[in-house]
């Protein structure tokens, strides 16, 4: 197991979560899903581990916002964030404003600026 705090990345794009991977990989142990679903499992089986959840808006199944509502009722004591390369929108305002997330990034992303928010909050 690793030493390093795990954060738990969704993408339905693979592209997508190996550049996550590759970009955060040094600091962090980065367990990627490319589902809600698979990481909603994923969440379950490394709850102990997880320090962080950042997950893409635009997905298959459910959305981000969603994804996380869901996630929440499992594991509610760690910060959850959204990443997409859509622009923002009324239902990303509420989920900051009902503090469902904590922040909003866009992609592409800035790894020291998601990074210093990982920082901040875990």
């Amino acid at each position: 197991m690793s030493e390093k705090p795990a954060i738990l990345y969704i993408d339905d794009e693979e592209a997508n979560l190996l550049l996550f991977r590759v970009s955060f990989e040094g600091k962090r142990e980065v367990i990627v899903a490319n589902s809600p679903k698979e990481g909603l499992r994923k969440l379950d089986e490394n709850k102990d581990r997880i320090r962080a959840v950042i997950s893409d808006m635009h997905m298959p199944e459910m959305n981000g916002v969603q994804f996380i509502e869901k996630a929440k009722e499992k594991v509610n004591d760690i910060p959850y964030f959204i990443l997409s390369g859509y622009a923002f929108n009324d239902e990303i305002d509420a989920a900051l404003r009902n503090k469902t997330i904590q922040k909003f990034f866009t992609k592409p992303f800035d790894r020291e600026e998601i990074e210093r928010h990982l920082n901040g909050a875990a």
